[in-house]
C-alpha cells in the first residue's frame, strides 16, 4: 500500500514538471507587454510649387463659313469636296449663269451709253440732271452685276478645309443647308472655362500648353487672345478665349484638349503621399507628427495640389518637421514608436 502511494505521488510531481516547462517556453515566445509600435518618418520641405491648373476643352475652328448663293438656281458645276484644302478666293462651284451673262451684257451696253453721254455732258449736248440720271442707273447695275457675279461663281473667303458638302452637280439648291462648309484651322482656337477664383490671375497674352487625345506624345502651345468680361453664374466660371497657330495643321475641329494654366508659384510645405491620413466619415486629413521624446501628435492639414508621389500642404505643418509615413494604423496621439 505504501509503495502504491509513493508510486502515485512520484507521477504528480513528473506532470507539475512538465506543465511548468510547457508554461515557461509559451511565456518566452511571448511579445513584452510594453513593446513600440514601428513607424517610419520623413521630414517636411518647404519649396515653391508650381499653380498649375488643368481645364478641358474642345478645339474649334478659328472661322467657319456656310458658303450658298443668296437665292436657289441649278448648280452647274462643284470643283471642291468634302476634306479639301481650299485657300482664299479659290472658285469652290458655279451656278447656272444665265442671269449673269444676260447681266453682263447689259452693263457693257449701259458703259457704251454712259460714255457717250459723258461726252455730250462735256461739251453741253446733255443736261447736268439727265447726265447723273444716267451715271446713278450705270453705278446701281454694276453693283448688281458684281452681287450676282458672287452668288453665281462661289469662292472660298477663307483659307481652310471643307468640312461639308450638301449638294451635287446639278442639283438644284435650295435655302434649306449651305451648299459648301469651309473651317480655317490655321489658327485654332479653344474656349477654356477658368474658375472664378483665378479671374485676377488670367491675362490677355499669357503663354499655355495643351495635349489632345489624338497627338498624345505631343505639347501644343498657345496664347490667351481674349477674356470674356461676364461670369457664369451656374458654373461660376468664365470664359478665355486661346489661340493655337496650328501651322502644321494636325489640330483639328472637335478633338478633346486638356489646357494647362500656370498661375506662378507658392511657397509650401511638402510631405510623400503616404504621410497623408483620411479621417473615416470625414472629410478631415490628419498627419502624424513625430515629437523629440519619439512621441507622436495628431495634427490635422490642409491638403494642396498633389504633385507626383507628393502632397503640398497650405495649412497645419510647419518647414522641418518630421512626420510618420509608415505604420499609422498603430498610433494614436500622444503614443511612443519605435522609428525604423
Amino acid at each position: 500500500m505504501r509503495n502504491n502511494i509513493a508510486l502515485i505521488a512520484l507521477l504528480i510531481a513528473a506532470v507539475s514538471c512538465a506543465n511548468g516547462g510547457e508554461k515557461k517556453t509559451a511565456d518566452a515566445g511571448a511579445p513584452a507587454p510594453d513593446a513600440l509600435p514601428n513607424v517610419e518618418v520623413s521630414t517636411a520641405q518647404a519649396r515653391d510649387v508650381p499653380q498649375d491648373n488643368y481645364y478641358a476643352s474642345t478645339v474649334q475652328a478659328s472661322a467657319i463659313n456656310n458658303i450658298m448663293p443668296q437665292s436657289g438656281g441649278r448648280i452647274r458645276k462643284i470643283n471642291v469636296e468634302v476634306g479639301d484644302y481650299v485657300v482664299k478666293g479659290q472658285i469652290l462651284a458655279e451656278m447656272d449663269r444665265l442671269q449673269l451673262d444676260q447681266m453682263e451684257l447689259q452693263v457693257k451696253n449701259d458703259e457704251i451709253e454712259y460714255e457717250r453721254l459723258k461726252s455730250l455732258y462735256a461739251e453741253g449736248g446733255v443736261s447736268q440732271s439727265d447726265f447723273e440720271t444716267a451715271e446713278l442707273g450705270y453705278q446701281l447695275r454694276r453693283t448688281n452685276l458684281d452681287n450676282l457675279r458672287e452668288n453665281t461663281i462661289l469662292r472660298s473667303p477663307i483659307t481652310g478645309f471643307v468640312t461639308a458638302r450638301n449638294f451635287d452637280t446639278g442639283d438644284m439648291f435650295s435655302l434649306s443647308a449651305p451648299l459648301f462648309v469651309v473651317q480655317q484651322v490655321w489658327p485654332v482656337k479653344l474656349l477654356v472655362g477658368v474658375s472664378e477664383s483665378e479671374y485676377s490671375k488670367v491675362s490677355k497674352g499669357d503663354v499655355v500648353s495643351l495635349t489632345v487625345d489624338a497627338i498624345p506624345d505631343r505639347v501644343f502651345t498657345g496664347k490667351i487672345d481674349r477674356l470674356y468680361p461676364t461670369i457664369d453664374a451656374a458654373t461660376h466660371t468664365f470664359k478665355a478665349e486661346v489661340i493655337v497657330t496650328n501651322q502644321d495643321k494636325v489640330l483639328r475641329p472637335g478633338m478633346y484638349a486638356r489646357v494647362k494654366l500656370n498661375f506662378g508659384t507658392r511657397r509650401s510645405v511638402i510631405v510623400p503621399d503616404q504621410a497623408i491620413v483620411k479621417q473615416e466619415g470625414t472629410g478631415t486629413r490628419f498627419i502624424y507628427v513625430l515629437n523629440k521624446d519619439n512621441s507622436v501628435s495628431y495634427l490635422p492639414v490642409t491638403v494642396g495640389r498633389h504633385i507626383g508621389n507628393e502632397y503640398e500642404i497650405t495649412s497645419g505643418l510647419e518647414d522641418g518637421q518630421v512626420v510618420v509615413v509608415k505604420g499609422q494604423a498603430a498610433l494614436r496621439d500622444g503614443v511612443k514608436v519605435n522609428v525604423l
